[in-house]
């Protein structure tokens, strides 16, 4: 299986996520479970199925969060040699030259991505266009809504 870049960070928040799941969550729905077989007979019992399907969503989610975190290379940004490249976990400061706005992005494993944090996806357009770029480069990406054509003004190793 395929090595799933995170950084320590996201790590961190998957194991919560994970411990939650276990912890948590299956006990909840267990109870539902428990409680919606109470009721009788389960061929019509729509408190049993929507349980049953919460909890396959629930072990499926749990599966998923320990295959990445077994296959996880972990990366520590701030241990990371800061040469002024732009490389996975950097966060970096870009003016977009289509609409003059500038944008910080942090780049990150897919798991961690959200854009209203400004973290995105290693394997994002804009991300691919900036991996390996250095302050006054600037790039090109093609995504959903055109060319970006953006300026890096700074790189931060945070």
């Amino acid at each position: 299986m395929q090595k799933v870049p995170m950084t320590t960070k996201g790590m961190s928040t998957l194991r919560a996520e994970l411990e939650k799941l276990k912890s948590q969550d299956r006990i909840q729905i267990s109870k539902a479970i428990g409680e919606a077989r109470a009721h009788g007979d389960l061929k019509e019992n729509a408190e049993y199925h929507a349980a049953k399907e919460s909890q396959g969503l629930i072990e499926a989610r749990i599966r998923d969060i320990e295959s990445k975190l077994s296959n996880a290379n972990v990366i520590d940004v701030a241990r990371l040699p800061q040469n002024g490249i732009v490389v996975f976990g950097t966060t970096v400061h870009v003016l977009n030259f289509n609409n003059e706005t500038e944008s910080v992005y942090q780049l990150v494993g897919d798991d961690e991505a959200d854009i209203k944090l400004g973290k995105i996806s290693i394997n994002s357009p804009i991300a691919r266009s900036l991996v390996g770029k250095k302050v006054g480069d600037i790039t090109t990406a093609t995504v959903p809504t055109g060319v970006l054509e953006l300026e890096i003004n700074k790189i931060e190793y945070i």
